[in-house]
């Protein structure tokens, strides 16, 4: 019995979960089904993660600033996102519905 709780132990996961299947997002980001494995998982922040929308999707999908998600870390890291006045610089950052962004 002791061996089956450590080898139980061993598969358990510690902490928050860090990945989001892209089947498994939230489907009012209307990402496309076949467009990769992975969908951007929102950071911890002031929004649920099925009522927000991270900023890479906001940045890339939905104002056609960035071609890619390594292009919107650039943009991001430059400082030049503000949500709600303050300056971003996470582009897992989860934006919600009613946030200024800038």
């Amino acid at each position: 019995a002791a061996e089956a709780a450590a080898a139980a132990g061993a598969t358990m996961a510690r902490g928050p979960k860090k990945h989001l299947k892209r089947l498994n997002a939230p489907k009012h980001w209307m990402l496309a089904k076949m467009g990769g494995i992975f969908a951007p998982r929102p950071a911890g922040g002031p929004h649920k993660l099925r009522e927000c929308l991270p900023l890479v999707l906001i940045l890339r999908n939905r104002l056609k600033y960035a071609l890619n998600a390594k292009e919107v870390v650039s943009i991001t890291v430059r400082k030049l996102v503000k949500v709600d006045g303050k300056v971003r610089t996470d582009p897992r950052f989860p934006g919600g519905l009613m946030d200024v962004i800038s």
